[in-house]
């Protein structure tokens, strides 16, 4: 299939309001819970389950390699030419349509891909952080794909990624990559004070609070972009456990607040897509809510932070 090209697409910042898309985006995040159990189930544990997420790629997300035996093998959704790529490292490989279909269907089609292949997995067959929780193998509910949507909302993280990824390079201290959880089906980068936190209560739909206490285990300030909270999506910023003063912090740009019902900063996507420089608003914001954390929760910023720029003059 060709590349969907239209004026939307190839704007750097698309226009995509979740209204438009909301059944195509709860039906790929029940796709991508099973991508993303796959690699829980081959991948050994890292801290706060760094192991099971996906990274923006050139054609859409993807696992990255997961181990199996003696060899690798990866899964990308492929947001171009619209199919779930499986590929090993022996050669052999085999695909998915990305098109209108049950849950049921795609997770039956994707394990029997697997199998074609030789990957022996067990997957638990039920997403978290939903509810209801509908079993994979029996979900007729979750049925729509639109290419178009699908494609723009890779063309927002693809951006998103960008300007994530500039920000964590100012931080020297320990910072997640800038991945993809598919759990709540958002893009994320997550610095650490390098202190620890106190146990989370939990409290995810249809997931176990002891997968929460994992996630926050350490101090942490965190940020990203997902697909609702505002016309077009939204970025959030918070930190866990959140310190006195941290919601009263001034942060830009002016169309940023905090939102005390989800406990976070929150901007809208479409407040950075028509402002006159959007990475310089969306940067604006990343800096000054981490500012809110560090500063209102003590964190040795002089040892953590550092100017990526520093080397430039010897290049």
């Amino acid at each position: 299939m060709a590349v969907i090209s239209d004026g939307a697409s190839r704007t750097a910042w698309p226009r995509l309001r979740v209204a438009d898309w909301t059944e195509t985006r709860d039906t790929l995040h029940m796709w991508t819970q099973i991508v993303g159990k796959i690699r829980l189930a081959h991948a050994p544990l890292v801290n706060h389950w760094w192991q099971v997420t996906f990274y923006v790629s050139p054609r859409g997300l993807t696992t990255s390699a997961i181990p199996y035996r003696s060899g690798v093998f990866d899964i990308e959704f492929d947001f171009l030419d619209h199919q779930l790529r499986i590929r090993g490292s022996d050669g052999a490989h085999r695909g998915v349509a990305l098109e209108p279909r049950p849950v049921a269907d795609f997770y039956r089609e994707t394990m029997r891909a697997l199998s074609e292949l030789g990957i022996e997995t067990k997957i638990q067959a039920s997403p978290n952080e939903v509810d209801p929780a509908i079993p994979f193998d029996e979900d007729d509910r979750h049925t729509s794909y639109d290419p178009r949507a699908a494609q723009l909302f890779w063309r927002q993280l693809l951006q998103a990624n960008r300007v994530l990824g500039e920000f964590r390079s100012y931080f020297v201290g320990k910072v997640s990559p800038v991945h993809f959880f598919w759990g709540a089906m958002d893009l994320a980068c997550t610095r650490f004070s390098g202190r620890a936190a106190p146990p989370h209560p939990g409290g995810a739909p249809n997931c176990g609070d002891w997968v929460m206490v994992e996630g926050y285990s350490r101090e942490l300030s965190s940020c990203g972009f997902w697909p609702g909270g505002g016309e077009e999506g939204a970025f959030y910023s918070y930190a866990y456990p959140e310190p006195d003063g941290f919601a009263d912090h001034p942060v830009t740009p002016a169309d940023a607040s905090y939102n005390p019902d989800f406990g976070q900063f929150l901007l809208p996507y479409e407040a950075v897509r028509t402002a006159a420089d959007p990475d310089r608003a969306l940067a604006g914001f990343l800096h000054t809510t981490y500012e809110a954390a560090a500063e209102h929760g003590d964190w040795d910023r002089a040892t953590l932070e550092e100017d990526p720029n520093r080397w430039r003059q010897r290049r």
